[in-house]
């Protein structure tokens, strides 16, 4: 497929400025009917020389809304040239990086909690609308490692949300435990299933075995949608791993979430949200009837600044770049993995996977927090975990490890 290209400083400086250029110009057009503008002049020097140069921070000046799902088609006219670039991002994300070889929508949410509550919307209401099902016969179901936004999402949407067991050791799920949660959820009258996979827990980095879902769900002839949580690990796993089925490739996978404010290293407020065509829909607010396109998001109103972020670094890497700094990461991984192995410590990491888990009894408070080692449960830790990101060097594993001797 390889649509996604890197291209150079200039040529992505060229494109954001070109699309701007093709966005509404608050100070020499005759505009009066938006409730929006560029940022106040007042507090925001919008005539620094060095924005010249700088089209992320000129686009914030600038303050594109991209309200709405712009794959969809009609939307806000009044900034179509950086919607474009959003769309971009979208094409990148669905079929490069997750495979998706037909149609879909997306947009670029504040980040994986709402990407994520976002699918369980759109399923919930899929249930209610087509299978004529009631909302007390709808259940959601993760593993008990998953995000805290799946618990989220079952209270503002109000369905029950039931937690599958995992293997205390390797963080798995279990044919047998799917089936204990199953039953559960059935004793209550559940009849349909919202399923959210992990793709990378951000605790542990495990990867859920999808497959173990959607084979138990089949075999008992349940109705049920199933949603990847890919905050964490969708801009990680699909390079460190690239042969796995939590991709559009598997015709079970109806929609996912990615982050970019994660492993990407973009500003805040950057998560994405993709879906199969002709889900988004059920998400659709018509009351928005002032809105050109109608909104379709869980967010409404959003800078087009978060997009533009995205794309800028998806274009300065390209596909080989950002696999090559995968394999950077990984290869650092490996060796704390090796160093916490000879020191005989006791550790948890997912095969490939760029978190490594620690048991606490190795580890001294007081280190864990000089170093900024997050706990599973600030109140009696089990585990800390270490995130080898960017800025996580060799050096500053050395000096932690030098420590816990």
């Amino acid at each position: 497929m390889q649509k996604w290209k890197k291209l150079s400083q200039s040529e992505i400086r060229q494109r954001i400025f070109s699309a701007l250029s093709e966005n509404v110009d608050y100070y020499n057009e005759n505009i009066i009917g938006l409730p929006a503008s560029h940022l106040d002049d007042k507090v925001f020097y919008q005539n620094a020389p060095f924005l010249e140069d700088a089209p992320y921070l000129s686009t914030l000046i600038h303050n594109p809304n991209h309200i709405g799902c712009h794959t969809l088609g009609e939307s806000e006219s009044f900034f179509r040239g950086t919607q474009e670039l959003e769309k971009e991002v979208i094409k990148v994300c669905a079929e490069d990086i997750l495979h998706c070889d037909s149609e879909y929508d997306g947009y670029v949410a504040s980040g994986g909690t709402e990407a994520n509550m976002q699918a369980v919307w759109i399923y919930r209401n899929y249930f209610l609308q087509e299978k004529k099902a009631k909302l007390n016969e709808i259940a959601l179901i993760s593993s008990s490692d998953a995000h805290y936004s799946s618990a989220k999402a079952s209270n503002v949407l109000q369905i029950d949300f039931f937690k599958v067991k995992v293997d205390e050791n390797d963080r798995s799920i279990s044919k047998e435990a799917v089936h204990e949660t199953i039953e559960e959820a059935q004793s209550q009258g559940k009849k349909y299933f919202i399923i959210v996979a992990n793709m990378m827990t951000t605790m542990f980095g495990s990867v859920d075995d999808v497959s173990v879902y959607t084979d138990t769900f089949q075999e008992k002839g349940l109705d049920f949608k199933l949603h990847v949580d890919g905050a964490y690990g969708g801009f990680y796993y699909p390079f460190a791993k690239s042969d796995n089925d939590l991709n559009f490739s598997n015709p079970h996978v109806n929609s996912i979430t990615l982050d970019a404010h994660k492993m990407l290293q973009a500003p805040y407020g950057t998560g994405i949200f993709l879906i199969r065509k002709n889900w988004m829909h059920y998400a659709n607010t018509q009351e928005a009837s002032y809105v050109e396109g109608q909104d379709f998001t869980l967010i409404g109103s959003r800078s087009g600044a978060n997009a533009i972020a995205i794309w800028m670094i998806l274009m300065t890497y390209g596909p080989n770049g950002w696999f090559e700094k995968t394999l950077v990461l990984n290869h650092r991984t490996k060796w704390l993995c090796d160093q916490l192995a000879e020191k005989e410590i006791e550790f948890y990491r997912y095969p490939d996977a760029n978190i490594v888990t620690i048991k606490a009894e190795y580890l001294n408070p007081v280190i864990c927090k000089k170093y900024g080692l997050i706990p599973d449960n600030h109140k009696g830790p089990k585990w800390y975990k270490i995130v080898v990101m960017d800025h996580v060097t060799i050096e500053k594993l050395e000096l932690f490890l030098n420590e816990i001797d």
